[in-house]
């Protein structure tokens, strides 16, 4: 595994791996239009173009012998959902499943922490535990609740901060 910052010539491995780890992870009964028509809308090449030239943004990969398997995005000058926090986000922070478990994770997370100014912060889906446990193990302290919204749905987030 080598960690290094995201290029130009990876916007289309990062859309492919977001598309990837969203639906697999939030899509639990099936994939209907409204979620397809998001994730497909959301996460493209374009997208991930855009934040590659945005300098606020900073993404970092994880790389193995054949491509990329994993990504970390801060965001500097984020509005935090929660008061008292820095305006520094975790914004994604995706790993292929079938790459779950070997360190990349931890990798990417130290990687980004090393890297900002200010203890950073991060919202994830209530029901994801696994991501929560994740955290918590590593720094991260729940410090409040937020919604993630698509059109006229909400769904329940918790809002965690970095704090060692």
């Amino acid at each position: 595994m080598t960690l290094r910052a995201a290029t130009l010539q990876d916007a289309s491995s990062l859309a492919a791996i977001s598309v990837e780890v969203w639906l697999g992870t939030y899509i639990r009964e099936g994939v209907n239009s409204f979620f397809a028509d998001y994730a497909l809308s959301t996460f493209t090449k374009e997208y991930y173009t855009r934040l590659l030239g945005d300098p606020h943004e900073q993404i970092s990969v994880s790389q193995n012998k054949t491509g990329i398997d994993g990504f970390i995005r801060t965001t500097r000058n984020s509005p935090p959902p929660v008061a008292g926090l820095s305006s520094t986000e975790i914004a994604t922070f995706y790993v292929q499943p079938r790459h779950q478990g070997r360190g990349i994770g931890k990798a990417l997370l130290q990687s980004a922490l090393a890297q900002t100014d200010a203890p950073p912060w991060l919202t994830t889906n209530a029901e994801n535990t696994p991501a929560i446990a994740f955290y918590k193990a590593n720094g991260f302290t729940i410090v409040g609740q937020t919604h993630f919204k698509i059109q006229d749905q909400a769904y329940l987030n918790q809002v965690l901060t970095y704090t060692g």
